[in-house]
C-alpha cells in the first residue's frame, strides 16, 4: 500500500470527532453527529478533480448528458410545431446549442455542476456555510489532486465553512471536529509516513515543497 485509502481517512476523521465529543462531554446523539461530521471532514480534501471523493458525490455524466440532450431535442420539436418566424429559428438554435454543449460534458464537469448546485442551495436558504462549501467544491473541480485542498489555504478556507456551520446548527464541537478531521487527512498524506510516495504541499502557492 503506497497511500491511505478513503476508508482509512474517513475512519481517522471519525475518530477525531469522537475525541472532540468526549472533550465537550457531548451526549450520545451529539457524539454520533460529531463522529459523522469527522468522517466526512476526513474525506473532504480528496474532493478535488482527481481525488477519490469527487466521483462519489456526483451523478454520472452520461445520465446528465442524456437528460440535457433530450431537453434540447424536445425544445427543437416543440419549436418546429408551435413556433413561428424568428421564434422558431431561435428555438431550434437554442435546442441545438444545448445538445452540442451536453455532448461535451465529462465526469470531471460534474463536480463543478455539483458545486454550483450547493452554492445556489446556500443562496436560496441564506446559509453562508453552504455558499462557501459550494465555492470550495467548484474551485476544487479545477485543481489537481493534492494541491490546494491539501494545503494551509485549503484548511483555512474550510475553517470558515466550519465556523458558519457551527453557528448555523449551534452544536459545540462542530468547528473543532471539522478542523481536526480535515487536518488529520493532510497529516496522514505526508511524505514522512512510509506508505506515502507523495507528500503534501502545505505552503502553496508560495512553495511547492512536499512534506
Amino acid at each position: 500500500m503506497d497511500k491511505l485509502n478513503g476508508t482509512a481517512h474517513g475512519t481517522i476523521g471519525a475518530g477525531t470527532g469522537f475525541i472532540v465529543a468526549q472533550s465537550v462531554q457531548a451526549d450520545p446523539t451529539i457524539t454520533l453527529l460529531l463522529v459523522g461530521i469527522g468522517g466526512i471532514g476526513g474525506l473532504i480534501p480528496d474532493i478535488d478533480i482527481d481525488g477519490k471523493l469527487s466521483n462519489r458525490i456526483t451523478f454520472s455524466h452520461t445520465l446528465i448528458r442524456s437528460v440535457a440532450q433530450l431537453i434540447g431535442l424536445m425544445m427543437i420539436v416543440y419549436t418546429i410545431l408551435e413556433g413561428t418566424g424568428r421564434e422558431k429559428w431561435l428555438g431550434i438554435g437554442v435546442g441545438l446549442a444545448i445538445i452540442l454543449i451536453a455532448s461535451q460534458i465529462k465526469q470531471r464537469h460534474m463536480l463543478t455542476i455539483t458545486g454550483l448546485g450547493v452554492l445556489l442551495g446556500g443562496i436560496s436558504l441564506q446559509e453562508m456555510w453552504l455558499i462557501l462549501l459550494g465555492i470550495y467544491i467548484m474551485v476544487a473541480s479545477f485543481i489537481p489532486h493534492r494541491s490546494y485542498t491539501h494545503s494551509l489555504v485549503g484548511i483555512g478556507f474550510f475553517a470558515f465553512i466550519a465556523h458558519y456551520f457551527q453557528a448555523s446548527i449551534s452544536v459545540d464541537g462542530v468547528f473543532l471536529t471539522c478542523l481536526l478531521s480535515y487536518g488529520s487527512h493532510l497529516i496522514a498524506d505526508m511524505k514522512v509516513l512510509p506508505f506515502n510516495k507523495r507528500g503534501v504541499k502545505f505552503f502553496l502557492p508560495f512553495s511547492s515543497k512536499e512534506f
